[in-house]
């Protein structure tokens, strides 16, 4: 399955409006926003957990990097509420679960092969960024491996930019923006290549954002081999 494959192009999805595809795993559904491969696949979706829904244990070869939209995801090492962010690098596995409901953002297979270090950002946890106009706070969540991952708040009304040389991706979590002449509400995702800045005018209740800036594929992004001891794709 190729779906929103090609990185040279501008990309925007609304994520909000697709429908809910069901998983191998009972009670958890996903909206696919980038899929190279099947059910294992270098992909990025949004994946929606039900309410004591859960996956066996499995195996991350190529890594694992979600925020936590809504409710608490859970796994093996403690409980995860909305607005945390985790890196699972290539060779980590768990056994994810959520006893009452969670939708998380999930990224799979896109971190460099050498890449070895978790992160787990609990809400309220990173390094506050330096100021710039019309953006009320920015947290660097993390910052290496040619990667840097932020959370803002966005003042209402107001021009905010975003430099992206390397590549830029966005998920916007509360209120919207416009930009290029597209309006984005939350679970809005908009994808760019480098050197194409965003500009955006926040909408009247701001904006809440998450974007990684990063080359939108590494050159040593880990190699997908599909290995059969993986568990099924969120």
């Amino acid at each position: 399955m190729l779906l929103n494959e090609d990185l040279t192009k501008r990309t925007l999805v609304h994520a909000a409006t697709l429908e809910w595809v069901p998983s191998p795993a009972k009670g958890v559904e996903r909206r696919m926003l980038f899929r190279i491969g099947d059910e294992k696949a270098r992909a990025t979706s949004i994946v929606r957990y039900a309410p004591e829904s859960s996956f066996s244990h499995h195996q991350h070869p190529g890594g694992e990097e979600f925020l936590v939209l809504d409710g608490v995801f859970q796994d093996e090492s403690g409980d995860f509420p909305a607005g945390t962010y985790v890196r699972n690098p290539p060779g980590t596995g768990h056994a994810p679960r959520s006893d009452s409901g969670c939708t998380i953002l999930v990224k799979l297979w896109q971190f460099k092969a050498a890449d070895r270090e978790r992160i787990v950002r609990l809400p309220g946890e990173g390094q506050a960024a330096a100021p710039r106009s019309g953006v009320m706070s920015s947290t660097v969540l993390f910052e290496g491996s040619n990667e840097r991952v932020v959370m803002e708040e966005w003042q209402a009304g107001a021009d905010v930019e975003v430099a992206n040389p390397k590549g830029l991706e966005l998920l916007v979590i509360g209120g919207g923006f416009t930009e290029s002449g597209d309006t984005l509400g939350s679970w809005s995702w908009l994808r760019l290549p480098a050197g194409l800045k965003l500009h955006a005018k926040a909408g009247p209740l701001g904006a809440r954002v998450w974007y990684k800036s990063a080359p939108l594929l590494h050159e040593d992004v880990q190699v997908f081999d599909a290995p059969p001891q993986e568990g099924p794709d969120r």
